[in-house]
């Protein structure tokens, strides 16, 4: 008792706050809720044609580097320990070559009953259908397991990247062709800038599985490939890599365009809400105010840790999940 409360003095000073640091996304309801400090956040939730425990993806991140082995596994016993959704990071290296399989196939760790994706760019998807060759990737997703395949599209970091791929024709085009054509849910996303009104109504009229943000505000892929091409007018295209949609302005489109289209006209109506996803309080906020089913994203948050022993990817996993129950009983959303 008497080190806690010298603690307390010694820190007092520290512990000042302004009263506009205050964070305005929530009423502090503390007579409303019981307090179990062991206890982490569990629910039964329905997502992807499977049941989680936890309204979390571990958002797709890495492949055909050194380490995507040793990060895969970990995410993946994380996700199976926990209850959580996974995709995969660009499984392009495998379309060349058999010798990055074991870096993607960890099926195994997560466990059968959890959603588990596969992931390739709207490029590679245009090419394997100009080639009719997609029964590869049918064979690709049978090999690994998946339950379906995620289609990230990313025009602004190919544009950016040196050796950035190209499409000749719309994305709408190419998702629609391919849906039609592979025997799997499909989720489409985007790798962070987000996506305007009109993608989104498209995309929400199509039967895909879900829709995941990849909004603006998490790691700038645009911005990190013009860093890479180390190009000497880098000052010309700078502002472009600040073009995009935050998770909030999405989950706001998002409501309009369900109360615009109704139940007959939006198809796809589950969302994995990533970008700029940096906390469990912003989770819990942003499923809270969507109207539709959703879980939210995170990526580099779960990377810093998996890189290293797994019992370090684990206590953050807790401790995010511990948050998110202290949230549940205490905190409420503002309109």
């Amino acid at each position: 008792m008497s080190d806690r409360k010298k603690d307390h003095l010694d820190l007092t000073e520290k512990s000042q706050f302004s009263k506009i640091a205050s964070d305005s996304r929530f009423f502090y309801e503390p007579l409303l809720g019981t307090l179990d400090h062991q206890k982490i956040y569990q629910e039964d939730i329905s997502f992807l044609g499977k049941k989680l425990k936890a309204p979390i993806w571990v958002g797709s991140m890495t492949g055909g580097t050194k380490e995507a082995a040793h990060i895969n596994r970990n995410l993946a016993k994380m996700a199976g320990e926990f209850g959580f959704g996974m995709g995969l990071g660009s499984c392009r290296p495998l379309l060349d070559s058999e010798d990055f399989f074991d870096d993607f196939n960890v099926r195994e760790f997560l466990g059968d009953d959890l959603p588990f994706y596969a992931n390739l760019g709207v490029a590679q998807i245009a090419q394997y259908l100009d080639e009719s060759r997609v029964d590869e990737l049918h064979e690709m997703s049978e090999r690994l397991r998946v339950d379906g395949l995620i289609i990230h599209i990313n025009p602004a970091q190919e544009w950016f990247q040196p050796e950035g791929d190209s499409w000749n024709r719309n994305a709408l085009s190419i998702i629609e062709e391919f849906i039609g054509t592979y025997n799997l849910p499909v989720i489409v996303k985007e790798v962070g800038q987000g996506m305007g009104p009109e993608s989104l109504r498209h995309l929400i009229s199509l039967p895909l599985a879900a829709i995941e943000f990849g909004a603006y505000g998490g790691t700038n892929f645009s911005y990190l490939e013009l860093l890479r091409g180390n190009n000497p007018l880098i000052s010309c295209h700078e502002k472009m890599t600040t073009v995009g949609h935050s998770a909030e302005e999405m989950v706001h489109l998002i409501n309009s365009i369900w109360d615009e289209f109704g139940q007959e006209k939006a198809l796809c109506r589950q969302f994995i809400i990533s970008g700029g996803v940096s906390s469990y309080l912003d989770g819990y906020y942003l499923r809270e105010k969507l109207s539709l089913p959703a879980i939210y994203g995170q990526a580099n948050a779960f990377l810093k840790f998996a890189r290293g022993d797994y019992s370090e990817l684990r206590a953050y996993a807790v401790e995010q999940l511990r948050g998110l129950e202290f949230a549940k009983q205490f905190l409420r959303i503002r309109n």
